[in-house]
């Protein structure tokens, strides 16, 4: 199967380009064009191969849960001209991204078993087991980094260092708890547990925006609902949908993003299995069945696509 890994398009009247961590984004002035490409990365390193269809199955998710919480706030999407592409507004992106934490695993689990006990200003309770459910949801921000790693970032730390004013930062409190609540109980409706998750919030003149993607299985990770409990009794680890079960396969392989440290090789089969957890991860959460549209010629669809949407800019 053909990955996208990146494109390379020139279009009439592109202002600028920036290449992500997985998305290649197109500007227009006040409009973008974002291009969810195969790429998948890990503790912020980009791996050397893409996953077949992952973009697309990142774009249709984010869509699907952009509609699905715009009565909370609005967000950037306009439309959605191609599977691998959305097209919105172009905002001023908050330097922050809002980690909200229903359940004490991931990195948070790791800074716990390393004697921490306050993550980002907030504290933890004494005796969590990993992928304990937390008291109440917690926002755990970090910091953007446009290459490198995002930093842990308390709420004090960003209102004085001024990263985003304390008026903003308690709205964006606000509308991350009340989305996670929200993502939440779409999950439970399909039989799953938001785990945590992270948002992004921008701006134009003084309206705040939900910006780029949401529940994903690259933005948010996900347990199994039936036997959740069975396993955190008897101390097995959780069934789970999300990015997770790659960043563990790297750590037993001898990588975390360290300086000095070698991305182990990725065989065709974990690729493929890759692949099957991501559009098992669609199935799950839309109860739709994911429909693999052919890769051949991806790059003229895209392109062919983006150039009918701009025309009307």
């Amino acid at each position: 199967m053909y990955a996208l890994k990146e494109t390379h398009f020139q279009f009439k009247n592109q202002t600028d380009f920036y290449r992500g961590k997985v998305r290649d984004v197109y500007y227009f002035n006040d409009k973008m064009v974002v291009v969810a490409t195969d790429r998948i990365s890990a503790f912020d390193v980009i791996l050397p191969r893409p996953i077949p269809y992952k973009g697309q199955v990142l774009n249709q998710i984010a869509a699907l849960f952009l509609q699905k919480t715009s009565d909370i706030l609005p967000n950037w999407l306009q439309s959605v001209p191609d599977p691998n592409v959305s097209v919105g507004l172009r905002c001023e992106p908050f330097a922050v991204e809002m980690v909200v934490r229903g359940y004490l695993a991931g990195h948070a689990w790791r800074e716990y078993k390393s004697g921490k006990r306050v993550l980002c200003g907030v504290s933890l309770p004494e005796g969590l087991k990993e992928n304990d459910k937390l008291p109440s949801p917690i926002i755990t921000p970090t910091t953007k980094a446009k290459e490198g790693h995002d930093e842990d970032i308390s709420r004090e730390e960003i209102i004085k260092r001024e990263i985003v004013s304390e008026s903003d930062y308690t709205q964006l409190e606000k509308y991350a708890l009340a989305l996670f609540e929200r993502g939440t109980q779409i999950a439970a409706e399909r039989g799953l547990i938001l785990v945590d998750t992270k948002y992004e919030f921008g701006k134009i003149d003084e309206t705040i925006y939900l910006i780029d993607e949401v529940h994903t299985p690259d933005s948010s990770r996900y347990f199994y609902a039936d036997g959740y409990s069975e396993r955190q009794h008897s101390g097995e680890s959780q069934k789970q949908l999300s990015k997770e079960f790659v960043r563990e396969w790297l750590i037993a392989n001898g990588f975390q993003g360290k300086e000095g440290q070698t991305v182990p090789a990725m065989s065709d089969t974990w690729i493929q299995t890759i692949t099957d957890r991501y559009v098992e991860l669609f199935e799950r959460m839309t109860g739709q069945t994911f429909d693999r549209i052919s890769t051949d010629g991806i790059e003229s669809r895209i392109e062919a696509h983006i150039n009918s949407v701009i025309s009307e800019f």
